[in-house]
């Protein structure tokens, strides 16, 4: 084979792993997938609280109003969450507000609907 060949041989290679890389699918170029970590479990643990994936940034409010004054964040995709209340209605299609310390340390209500739950309210959350 002849350099020139080989060149676009390796031309060729590169582009194709290139393209694979870009489209996502496997190869040799490509960071390996994530395990799912604790952000896919919601549930109720022995403690008594929610431990559940929530909206990166979720707001938290002095009452189960967004009227209400904002307390702080979540800064995380995955937090506990103490109990649950009704509140007023929000996107998520319901009125369910939940309890818990924000990033901050400050206490506050976040709406159901940046909570990641699978209904509302969690089975098995107390309500307050």
């Amino acid at each position: 084979m002849n350099a020139r060949k080989k060149i676009a041989l390796f031309l060729s290679a590169t582009a194709l792993t290139a393209g694979l890389t870009t489209a996502g699918l496997p190869s040799a170029v490509a960071a390996p997938a994530k395990p799912a970590g604790p952000a896919a479990e919601c549930g109720v643990r022995s403690d008594g609280r929610l431990y559940c994936g929530n909206a990166v940034g979720a707001k938290g409010y002095a009452d189960r109003s967004y009227r209400s004054a904002t307390r702080g964040t979540l800064t995380t995709g995955f937090n506990w969450f103490v109990c649950w209340g009704h509140g007023d209605p929000h996107q998520g299609g319901n009125d369910i507000w939940y309890w818990t310390q924000l990033d901050n340390g400050a206490w506050g209500n976040v709406p159901a609907v940046s909570v990641k739950t699978g209904q509302d309210p969690a089975p098995g959350l107390r309500q307050c």
